[in-house]
């Protein structure tokens, strides 16, 4: 019984510091995007966040590896979208229960503008800072190609169930998914044009869909 006991309350122990180290990570993250997107990179500092997030500086260090750690940190929470499930893993489970392909492109299309909403503000703080700071400049490289490749896989997948436009190239249907998610484009459309999230996500799937189907609508 007593060892069943103190089995029970080291689990329950765990749990606890479990689900409390994930409020602490996302407290120093919440911190941290305001100061960023507030002050700018440069002017960011550790010792603010860590004030701000009730933590150590040591700690952040541990967790993150310092200030680009914590913008590719909130760069890849923003990638989820909002929700608890994420935004990729939606995508993938509504392509395999969706035949038509408009209508998949449709639904990407309100995913891009969803992930778009959350991660433009950080990514335009990455593009500017990548010309002083190595380590965000590997970040942006490292977005790009992730981006590309996560494309990529989207362009196969139309190509494979015989979606694509003839004489659409799988390369060439890789570059149309690629800009189409870019966030200079939600940049362009949302933020200096005024669109709104959902104009921009009917522009987009028409984008696509006119762009790379065999049948258009």
């Amino acid at each position: 019984m007593t060892a069943r006991v103190k089995r029970t309350s080291r689990q329950y122990d765990s749990s606890g510091r479990q689900t409390q180290a994930r409020r602490s990570r996302e407290e120093v993250l919440e911190a941290a995007e305001r100061q960023f997107l507030a002050a700018g990179y440069p002017a960011t500092t550790l010792a603010a966040i860590a004030k701000e997030a009730g933590v150590s500086v040591e700690t952040i260090y541990k967790a993150f590896g310092g200030k680009s750690g914590l913008v590719r940190a909130i760069y890849e929470r923003g990638l989820t979208g909002h929700g608890l499930v994420p935004a990729y893993e939606r995508s993938d489970e509504m392509r395999k229960r969706e035949a038509d392909p408009a209508e998949i492109l449709r639904n990407w299309a309100v995913l891009t503008a969803e992930v778009g909403s959350v991660v433009t503000p950080i990514r335009l703080l990455i593009r500017a800072a990548a010309g002083t700071d190595p380590e965000v400049s590997s970040l942006l490289k490292d977005s790009d190609n992730e981006r590309l490749d996560r494309m990529r896989h989207h362009a196969h997948f139309l190509a494979d169930r015989g979606f694509l436009r003839e004489g659409i190239t799988l390369a060439k249907a890789t570059d149309v998914l690629w800009t189409c998610s870019s966030v200079e484009i939600y940049e362009l459309l949302v933020l200096k044009r005024g669109w709104s999230v959902a104009e921009f996500a009917e522009f987009v799937a028409q984008l696509m869909i006119t762009g790379l189907l065999a049948t258009s609508e």
